[in-house]
């Protein structure tokens, strides 16, 4: 078995490799989306609808708060950061939610709208779970809307794969931050009479929609991705992980065994 890293080895691998630190998603994205978040633009709001009304400001300030980014609004271009100790304290806070799902023996859903990037860690996690008594909720397979502003082909279809929610072109996994899929799930599992999952593990518009419809919702976000932390903030989140979202599986694997280890589910 691959042995944990303590709390420092894993703070120095997300600085080592961009996942924290100084991240490649740049400032003057950071900032774009801050704006469009703040124009309403439902693609950046990730199924969410906020009580506050936010500004700039109010919602630069809330990132540098919750994810580590440079406070100063005057510092429009070039590299931004992401704070790892603010990453592993969250990834602490969905160890031990993640504990109490195992204890409870909760029902789970997984779900990712970065299947190249995140999908084998949480097929993992789903794997650890399982083997100790949850049970993971699936539904509305084959699902599929449509999507505007993008080139060919636009439709997307909700795949299940080994458990764990994504949506493709009908091929190919495509990353995504709309909230349809989610909601679809939702929709089905009511229109069947099923209980809906107590926690979900996922990302952009399939946390967003979750947490939206009043469910348990640990999630990751990068820099440029505010709307689950203003849900967070507003209580409709119980966590989210700030991380750079774009690296490969291998650099996720240090973050997913300390999880499991601090969950006590290695």
């Amino acid at each position: 078995m691959v042995t944990p890293p303590s709390r420092a080895e894993l703070i120095d691998h997300l600085v080592r490799t961009g996942i924290a630190g100084q991240v490649d998603t740049p400032r003057q994205n950071n900032l774009k989306h801050y704006q469009r978040l703040v124009e309403g633009d439902p693609y950046h709001q990730f199924g969410l609808s906020f009580a506050h009304e936010w500004s700039f400001g109010e919602v630069l300030a809330l990132m540098s708060k919750r994810c580590g980014v440079v406070a100063d609004e005057n510092y429009l271009w070039g590299i931004d950061t992401i704070d790892p100790d603010r990453t592993v304290d969250a990834l602490e806070a969905v160890a031990e939610r993640m504990a109490e799902a195992a204890r409870n023996r909760e029902r789970i859903l997984l779900a990712t709208g970065h299947p190249r990037n995140l999908l084998e860690t949480y097929q993992g996690w789903k794997r650890v779970l399982t083997a100790n008594g949850c049970q993971v909720v699936t539904a509305a397979a084959g699902h599929s809307y449509e999507i505007e502003g993008e080139h060919p082909p636009k439709t997307r279809v909700l795949t299940w794969r080994e458990d764990v929610a994504l949506v493709t072109d009908g091929q190919q996994p495509r990353h995504s931050h709309h909230p349809f899929a989610m909601q679809a799930i939702l929709a089905d599992l009511t229109a069947r009479g099923e209980p809906w999952p107590q926690l979900v593990i996922a990302d952009h518009g399939f946390a967003g929609a979750a947490a939206q419809a009043g469910i348990n919702v640990v999630g990751f976000a990068d820099s440029n991705d505010p709307a689950l932390f203003l849900g967070e903030h507003e209580g409709k989140l119980h966590t989210t992980v700030p991380l750079d979202d774009g690296y490969l599986t291998d650099d996720y694997r240090p973050l997913s065994d300390y999880v499991l280890s601090r969950a006590g589910l290695t």
